[in-house]
């Protein structure tokens, strides 16, 4: 748990209070990790309209698709459950789950298979990357603004997903989430590299 010391419900105001209101409107409670991320209400601002914007650009699907595949790779239990419950809404549960388990055997097609192997990399090794891996997603079609999209996408959620971690932030498991899709979401990366699956 962090040893930060975060604003309380009750205490809550201006931006901070603002904030909490959004998620208890959204999602019925205000998980712990907005709670230590709006301690900047400005910053945790000016994140959602980030990825806003390269959400609404990338669209939903694949906007969480790269999210999950980065959350993964980096490590980020926080991140997969909270997209996982999100991703509820426009991939049914069983097909989320063999995602989870291992995209490449997911039955996806080829662009979703290249995006989340290139979201991987970005979270596992940026200092590798050249033109060849954007030059894989322009091969599978995805266009010079989609490509621009994948990559802030991955890595705007490096930036949210290792912050919660330097932090310790508590996990917060969502309500109604089944323990297949719980135990899904938190399986680790599976033990090949994208490299050697391409």
């Amino acid at each position: 748990m962090t040893i930060l010391k975060v604003t309380p419900e009750a205490e809550a105001s201006g931006l901070t209070a603002e904030i909490y209101d959004a998620d208890r409107r959204s999602l019925g409670h205000v998980p712990s990790h907005t709670k230590a991320m709006s301690l900047n209400p400005e910053a945790y601002l000016a994140w959602e309209s980030l990825t806003q914007a390269i959400s609404t650009s990338l669209g939903l699907r694949w906007y969480e698709l790269v999210t999950l595949a980065a959350a993964q790779a980096i490590g980020s239990t926080h991140c997969r459950l909270a997209h996982g419950k999100k991703t509820l809404t426009i991939i049914p549960e069983e097909h989320l789950c063999a995602i989870a388990i291992d995209f490449h055997d997911a039955d996806l097609p080829e662009a979703e298979v290249a995006m989340m192997d290139y979201a991987v990399k970005l979270s596992t090794d940026a200092a590798a990357m050249d033109d060849g891996d954007a030059q894989r997603l322009r091969d599978v079609g995805f266009s010079d603004r989609e490509i621009a999209d994948i990559t802030m996408a991955a890595a705007a959620r490096n930036f949210f997903s290792r912050a919660l971690l330097a932090l310790n932030v508590e996990l917060d498991v969502p309500e109604g989430m089944s323990e297949q899709l719980k135990k899904a979401l938190l399986a680790p990366l599976p033990p090949y590299s994208a490299a050697e699956r391409t």
